[in-house]
């Protein structure tokens, strides 16, 4: 009797803590969006003696299957052994992700918006210190059914100069989960994204329905070329933020 009362005891013990590392596991990987990534970045325009420019982004990010809710931390870093001088950060979304909002930000008006994309915001971050780095809190939505491609441009306040431009880069999978809570997206992969009956995975990628911009983006990053797509739309006056 005492022998099997302490088995079932220990079974229970043994359960709690199975579920507890299930729990602590779960939420340690909900939280990681694993290192920062300049992975799809170029230098477009020459910066200032002394000024090195670059973006960050996480190397994955998790999209809750219910809401299509996801969180992505963009960075911009001075790299260089100067202070950058007044400049902005852009945060534009394309294709199936859409940018909902970036804290300290304001959205791009529709008509300011780069050909192709769905959203974008403008962050003012003002002088940049040589080897400091500033972070922003971006809130978006990712349609699973579609591909999905972000961009960060870093210029002059008054949008005349580029001088450093991450993407249009993608996130996505490979293998969908449409019946997971979550499915984990990895930056610089196509995704491959899940049919609405759920069982069929259409093939996406070159030839496939993907926006002008999304494909003009892939190949300039491939040729090494510089970004013009947004040179061509830069504004025809300075914005003010």
């Amino acid at each position: 009797m005492s022998s099997r009362r302490t088995t079932t005891i220990a079974g229970s013990l043994l359960t709690a803590s199975f579920s507890a590392v299930m729990i602590l596991s779960f939420t340690a990987v909900a939280d990681d969006q694993g290192p920062g990534s300049s992975k799809g970045g170029k230098v477009i325009d020459e910066a200032p003696a002394g000024v090195k420019l670059t973006t960050l982004l996480p190397e994955k990010i998790s999209v809750d299957n219910s809401s299509q809710k996801t969180a992505i931390t963009a960075t911009v870093k001075n790299e260089g052994t100067k202070d950058s001088g007044d400049i902005r950060l852009l945060v534009v979304g394309f294709d199936g992700l859409t940018v909902k909002g970036v804290k300290g930000c304001s959205a791009m008006a529709d008509k300011d918006l780069p050909k192709g994309s769905n959203s974008g915001f403008v962050c003012s971050v003002g002088n940049l210190a040589a080897g400091k780095s500033k972070s922003y809190a971006v809130d978006a939505t990712f349609d699973l059914s579609k591909t999905g491609k972000i961009c960060l441009p870093v210029q002059t306040s008054d949008g005349k100069k580029t001088y450093w431009q991450q993407g249009p880069v993608p996130f996505g999978t490979t293998n969908p989960s449409p019946n997971a809570p979550a499915t984990p997206l990895l930056l610089g992969t196509d995704n491959k994204p899940v049919a609405p009956g759920g069982d069929q995975l259409p093939k996406t990628g070159v030839g496939s329905d993907v926006l002008p911009l999304g494909a003009a983006g892939a190949a300039l990053i491939s040729a090494g070329a510089a970004g013009l797509w947004w040179v061509h739309r830069r504004p025809r006056r300075s914005e003010q933020h």
